[in-house]
């Protein structure tokens, strides 16, 4: 069972995650505007394995609670959460609580093997920790293998006290996942394609919340419908919680006003399609201004890699004027109204949607810069064993890269604890900070001799309070791609973005120094670059990957070392004492 509750002075949410077998879910007819903590029910019995049926398919699924997507948590700026994760699944497990800052509470970040073991079946782990200076929608997922792909929920914070937004009230809210959805079973996918060195399967459809919409077989019924009503204002926030695919997103003949990212304001700007990668988040009014009927919200890929193979579906949602008008096609019902979406390589849509994005005000930047930091990142090969044969080209496995290092997690004890106690062995302190080699990073024809990262657990040291400015390059290697780079346990400014190789001489004079956006995710342009900056004040051992799982599972990661400032506030609290083990 879930139970979050409030307690008058301390306000901290004590919350109960169990990990089960099973689904659930429902809407409700015009549910009234919630800002305050939810209680939600859970099946707290023995594990149970329940068929849970999409595309005409039935299988088992790993659920939180019983429910997918899993459980909106719902708290206020200023809460401490105590979150319970009760392991009953037959998986290892962990949970990452995304976008989170988790000052000096690195324990409680939950990348496997990273900041802690993994959760065991049958054990438990207490995530303790305390949200400030966030404010808006980000999620929470399982940081085990591809655990994520149905263990995913919203984590909405709401301005402290009895603050409001610094924008319309909305009328109502709804909170919009975007998944994907495998008639097989996700860790089997992933399992298969490192056995022989391949591309993973892609998923079978997208979906909204769980349901794929009224474009797939035996889909129709359960289509995701929310109702509203003519003239009010409603907040969607969107989240991309799907493993591998980037997505566009439209509402039919309804515009959307951008009014925050990542749980972060931004100046409003109007758009009628937002481009969102996995790990994002972005918060939209809506004004329910049209004649009175039905529309889809739909959604598909942006897919920027040539010759890559992608989930080429559409999911769909109902967006209902006066609850109750029928939707569905026949006597008496209509079908809803279609939106415009880009074509899935459209690119030039998506950069107009990243580059308008701005903090609502002017911000202090932090400088000067004590740590220039250049990161290459894309794919590679690497050459099959001798006595195998793999499934990459050519009879290599498909594997991917920053500055040529492959991470590799440790499997006997985490990265922050080896840290923490001064084990030996268990990584290195000398990831490079720029690429070993340099090359044309985006030409058309790379040399083979750059193809073949090196594997290794290697971290970059920060000195606690040390301004890091971090030019993420895009290459060329194997194919570009648009990739969403996430870092634990931070938020950045993004100075610029742009296309082709990073030169500092004339890019430079393109940094945004006055209202850049902030963020915990940026998508780096395809064959492009992305320039970030931030205040390393944070102490702990803290993940930098791309979001898209299959390359975090090749390799495309590295980890921030930040050391301990000062006395007891610049410094890692202790471990928990219930900190799983290996």
């Amino acid at each position: 069972m879930i139970a979050c509750k409030l307690a008058a002075l301390a306000q901290e949410r004590l919350c109960s995650l169990a990990l089960l077998n099973a689904t659930g879910g429902g809407f409700e007819c015009f549910p009234k505007l919630n800002r305050q903590m939810m209680s939600l029910a859970s099946n707290r019995d023995n594990i149970q394995e329940t068929p849970v049926k999409r595309l005409c398919n039935t299988h088992n699924i790993i659920t939180v609670n019983g429910q997918f997507p899993g459980p909106t948590i719902e708290v206020k700026e200023g809460d401490t959460l105590v979150i319970n994760v009760v392991n009953k699944a037959e998986y290892n497990v962990t949970i990452h609580w995304h976008g989170i800052r988790q000052k000096r509470t690195a324990w409680a970040d939950g990348p496997e093997f990273v900041t802690q073991c993994p959760v065991k079946p049958g054990e438990s782990y207490k995530y303790r920790f305390t949200i400030e200076g966030q404010q808006g929608t980000l999620w929470w997922h399982a940081h085990s293998s591809w655990l994520r792909a149905t263990v995913y929920g919203a984590l909405i914070i709401y301005p402290r006290g009895n603050n409001s937004y610094p924008f319309e009230e909305p009328s109502r809210e709804v909170h919009v996942l975007l998944g994907e959805w495998w008639n097989a079973n996700p860790i089997d996918v992933i399992n298969e394609a490192q056995r022989t060195g391949a591309a993973p399967n892609v998923s079978d459809a997208l979906t909204i919340n769980g349901q794929p919409g009224d474009l797939f077989n035996c889909s129709r019924d359960d289509t995701i419908t929310i109702p509203v009503k003519a003239g009010e204002t409603t907040l969607f926030r969107f989240i991309n919680s799907a493993l591998n695919t980037e997505m566009f997103v439209s509402i039919a003949n309804h515009k959307m006003t951008v009014v925050g990212a990542d749980a972060l304001y931004t100046k409003p700007f109007t758009t009628s399609v937002i481009m969102i990668s996995p790990g994002q988040t972005t918060d939209v009014l809506v004004k329910m201004d049209q004649a009175i009927a039905s529309y889809y919200i739909a959604a598909r890929a942006y897919s920027s890699a040539q010759g890559v193979a992608f989930d080429n579906t559409t999911t769909t949602a109902i967006l209902e004027y006066d609850c109750g008008y029928s939707t569905k096609p026949g006597p008496g019902g209509i079908s809803p109204i279609f939106p415009y979406l880009p074509a899935f390589n459209d690119t030039a849509t998506a950069t107009a949607f990243t580059t308008s994005l701005r903090s609502p005000a002017k911000v202090n930047i932090p400088e000067p810069v004590d740590e220039n930091l250049f990161f290459t990142f894309g794919l590679g090969l690497i050459n099959c064993p001798k006595s195998q044969k793999c499934g990459g080209p050519n009879n290599t496995r498909f594997s991917a890269s920053m500055n040529n290092f492959s991470f590799v997690l440790p499997s006997q004890v985490s990265i922050l604890q080896a840290h923490r106690y001064g084990l030996e062995g268990v990584f290195t302190t000398d990831f490079p900070s720029k690429p070993p080699v340099q090359f044309d990073y985006t030409a058309q024809n790379i040399s083979q001799a750059l193809y073949q990262p090196v594997k290794g657990t290697r971290v970059y040291p920060l000195k606690f309070g040390s301004v890091v400015q971090l030019v993420l390059q895009g290459t060329n290697i194997v194919t570009g791609e648009n990739h969403p780079i996430h870092i634990h346990g931070y938020d950045f400014y993004i100075l610029a973005e742009g296309f082709g190789n990073f030169d500092p001489k004339k890019d430079t004079l393109k940094f945004n120094l006055v209202d850049p956006p902030q963020r915990n995710t940026v998508g780096v342009p395809v064959n492009g670059w992305a320039v970030i900056r931030f205040v390393a004040d944070n102490p702990g051992v803290w993940l930098m990957h791309c979001h898209l799982d299959v390359h975090i599972t090749w390799g495309l990661a590295m980890a921030f070392l930040v050391e301990d400032g000062v006395g007891e506030l610049e410094s890692l609290e202790p471990a928990p004492v219930d900190y799983p083990l290996c």
